[in-house]
């Protein structure tokens, strides 16, 4: 089983999942990229799973199928190109291994992610959820369902890696230094993650730069409260300012 990014508009990565000569693609926003990478190895695209509704990671289901009129799609009750819908706890199964369905709103009200379970642990598609060093913006769902999302997927091993559905990392981790200036990991990784890929990420790694995952550090929560101008009195409350704080930089 093997995993790589296929790069598409100016951030985004479609995940492929390859077993023999299938494969799997996560969140097609566009098809001309997969499909030359399909072509370029000699692929069949025996399904696509979507974490959620928008356009950038929608956008190639249609003519994806066209070529690969076999191919099932599962997602979300909002995605029109689904042939099945997927809730918590569904299992898709693909070369032998099982991938496990999470519901995880807060980008969207339906969000979904999904957790592949292969012999040397775990893999998550996290779509718009977790990105490293941050995370999606709220839209449809609540700062309270993405808190709850993040807290969940902080739940897993330390050494579950993490597959985020955008490079966002050097503009995050440099916010994290706003918030957490003396963190030294914070510092080195940011050092190493510009104009460089950085995906996928450790669970592990994520706890140490990742603030929307350490929103119970006190230098995090004095500089967000100050911020805000009020104190805060809970780690929902700190993440929400934070997420706000976030969206306004």
């Amino acid at each position: 089983m093997r995993i790589t990014p296929v790069g598409a508009f100016s951030d985004n990565y479609i995940w492929v999942v390859i077993y023999e000569n299938q494969a799997v693609c996560i969140d097609p926003g566009e098809a001309a990229p997969v499909l030359h990478f399909l072509k370029e190895h000699g692929l069949t695209l025996t399904q696509i799973w979507v974490t959620h509704h928008h356009r950038d990671h929608t956008g190639g289901i249609a003519e994806l199928k066209q070529v690969f009129p076999e191919c099932k799609v599962y997602g979300n009750r909002d995605i029109k190109e689904a042939d099945e819908y997927v809730r918590d706890g569904s299992i898709l199964t693909f070369g032998g291994y099982d991938a496990e369905v999470w519901e995880t709103p807060g980008h969207t009200d339906t969000h979904i992610g999904y957790l592949l379970k292969l012999s040397d642990g775990l893999h998550v598609f996290c779509g718009d959820t977790l990105f490293s060093a941050g995370c999606g913006r709220v839209f449809t769902g609540t700062a309270e369902q993405m808190f709850t999302s993040l807290q969940r997927y902080n739940s897993l091993p330390p050494e579950t890696l993490f597959y985020p559905a955008h490079e966002y990392t050097a503009s995050n981790l440099r916010f994290a230094t706003r918030v957490e200036p003396g963190n030294s990991d914070i510092a080195a990784a940011l050092a190493e993650a510009e104009n460089t890929p950085t995906l996928p990420v450790t669970l592990a790694h994520e706890r140490k730069v990742n603030p929307f995952l350490r929103t119970d550090k006190a230098a995090i929560v004095s500089n967000v409260a100050d911020w805000c101008g009020q104190p805060l009195n809970s780690e929902l409350e700190v993440f929400a300012a934070m997420r706000e704080m976030k969206n306004n930089s």
